[in-house]
């Protein structure tokens, strides 16, 4: 059977053909990469609305159907039947660890928990009102300077190190970035507690008494870091790959992707969400902030309403839904003031024709706001959860386009619209 083929006709040029490549699932693709060559011609996309850039195993997005599938696995079964380091093993090994594999993957990330004493004294260069993921971007970029004796990445015991390392010590970071924050002392990591028990104790912890992490609380964290652990080619992602493909080490890349999650449209969604509803305050003012959100003249958008992927419900909101309920019920937060909002937002945008007909469904963000804010985590602190649960995903990411033998710097084009090639004018005679 002949190979399948996609023909570009240019007006006043011969027909050119270009191979179409068919994926385990989505959209076929039309290999462009002769295109420049064949013709002289770029394609011009964006956003990368259209584009595929790079081919992977790990994540795949249906928004249509509102499906996520970490290496072919729906997202709701692993939520429902793993904990986070179980998915943090699928992602890097592409398949779910045995009983054995499990506890010797836990054992070593918890060998690694601990961070350099001297990368303590990072912190104390950082005001105390500083934003946690300044801090963060600062301080995972500087752990190349302390873990520098595993960099030869074509080695795949050191690729495993790095991946081990991040995992371990992000939690360790952003419980030091929160507690520099407020002023508590650090609280270093317990290794007879799990991981996501861990990182609650050293964020929620003192020296002054035993911290005793609620299983209820624990588990609900647990699954808002599968439910982030990766997403596809998503900005941050994109930024990771990028740097990665110069071959800038792993540590550098990840504080990359943090400092691209820190915007508002990407990893500061959840926070900006919960913004909006402290602004909304309060259920009577709901159907007026419905209102200006319809109002093409008004600037006020609904946060945690619509994806750019999921034109059908997010499929982790109808998790973080479920997680948001039994948080709130297990510290007697059912009538929570936020919560009740929410819940009359969520009803609105389901049943209104506007929202129903552009889709603008709740997403994850719409949720896990409310779910780590019922936590104790400060709004300030969610962007920097999401990176810590992201890092799993980038290192993955990381590792499979540093392995993959079609891998180039990246080097995207451009479409030029400036000025015109032109001739300097003596200072003298210039107008």
């Amino acid at each position: 059977m002949s190979e399948r083929k996609a023909i570009l006709t240019i007006e006043g040029k011969d027909p050119v053909e270009f191979p179409i490549m068919s994926p385990t699932h989505g959209n076929d693709t039309i290999d462009i990469r002769t295109l420049g060559g064949k013709t002289g011609f770029f394609t011009y996309d964006s956003g990368f609305l259209s584009t595929a850039s790079c081919k992977s195993k790990i994540t795949f997005i249906d928004g249509d159907k509102g499906e996520l599938l970490y290496r072919g696995y729906p997202i709701e079964q692993l939520a429902e039947n793993c904990n986070f380091l179980e998915v943090a093993y699928l992602l890097k090994n592409g398949e779910l660890p045995n009983k054995k594999e499990k506890e010797q993957f836990e054992s070593t990330i918890k060998s690694h928990t601990m961070v350099h004493e001297q990368l303590a004294k990072f912190f104390s260069g950082f005001r105390r009102d500083a934003h946690p993921m300044a801090v963060m971007v600062g301080v995972v970029g500087a752990l190349s300077a302390f873990y520098h004796e595993a960099m030869d990445f074509s080695d795949a015991e050191h690729r495993s190190i790095s991946f081990n390392r991040l995992v371990a010590k992000l939690p360790t970071i952003v419980a030091m970035a929160y507690k520099y924050n407020t002023g508590q002392p650090f609280m270093y990591p317990r290794n007879d507690l799990g991981y996501t028990a861990n990182f609650m104790h050293m964020m929620f912890g003192t020296p002054c008494e035993e911290y005793k992490p609620n299983p209820v609380l624990v588990r609900a964290l647990d699954i808002i870091f599968t439910l982030h652990a990766d997403h596809e080619q998503n900005a941050s992602t994109s930024t990771v790959r990028l740097a990665g493909s110069s071959g800038a080490n792993p540590f550098a890349c990840i504080a990359a992707g943090i400092a691209c999650l820190w915007g508002p449209a990407h990893g500061g969604a959840n926070e900006a969400c919960l913004n909006m509803l402290e602004e909304i305050g309060d259920v009577s003012r709901v159907p007026e902030f419905i209102a200006r959100a319809k109002d093409k003249n008004d600037p006020f958008k609904l946060m945690g309403f619509g994806h750019r992927v999921y034109k059908n419900f997010d499929p982790r909101a109808k998790l973080m839904r479920k997680v948001c309920n039994e948080v709130l019920t297990e510290l007697g937060l059912e009538n929570d003031r936020l919560f009740k909002l929410a819940m009359e937002l969520e009803k609105i945008a389901l049943e209104d024709p506007y929202f129903v007909e552009k889709k603008l469904y709740p997403n994850v963000d719409f949720y896990s706001g409310i779910v780590q804010k019922a936590l104790g985590i400060p709004t300030s602190m969610f962007t920097c959860i999401f990176a810590l649960a992201r890092t799993v995903g980038w290192m993955t990411q990381w590792e499979e386009m540093i392995t993959d033998p079609e891998y180039k710097i990246g080097r995207p084009r451009q479409l030029y619209v400036g000025a015109a090639k032109r001739d300097v004018v003596p200072l003298d005679k210039r107008a």
